[in-house]
């Protein structure tokens, strides 16, 4: 199993950011990919999550509204488009990939062995 998020880099408040997150090495219809962020020092939050096994989507609730997640089944990978960004949104992001069905954990936590490197977001002024 293999994720590689990319689209990251510094912008200015306000601005946008489209996140990549490609996938290879498993059946990409059969698992969730969920985007997660944290900051140094800080707990990692869930941000959303697909899952391709039956077609839900799930919001951090603060995030609704701002990122959409979304995906190419032909590439294999979900996007994470983000609006209206600030410097509390400042953190590295992460991809994650589990099935759902093995883990009782909700999916805000993507308990799971499957992550991507992650890639830096930067808001300023």
């Amino acid at each position: 199993v293999q994720l590689a998020e990319s689209g990251g880099g510094k912008v200015q408040t306000g601005g946008s950011l489209r996140l990549s997150c490609a996938t290879s090495g498993f059946t990409f219809d059969d698992f969730a990919i969920g985007w997660l962020r944290q900051a140094p020092g800080k707990e990692r939050e869930g941000i959303s999550c697909m899952d391709n096994s039956d077609g839900s989507t799930y919001y951090a609730e603060s995030m609704k509204g701002r990122f959409t997640i979304s995906k190419d089944n032909a590439k294999n990978t979900v996007y994470l488009p983000m609006n209206s960004l600030d410097a509390e949104d400042t953190h590295d992001y992460f991809c994650a990939a589990r099935q759902m069905s093995l883990y009782e954990s909700p999916w805000w936590s993507m308990e799971s062995d499957n992550w991507g490197a992650g890639t830096q977001v930067t808001a300023s002024c």
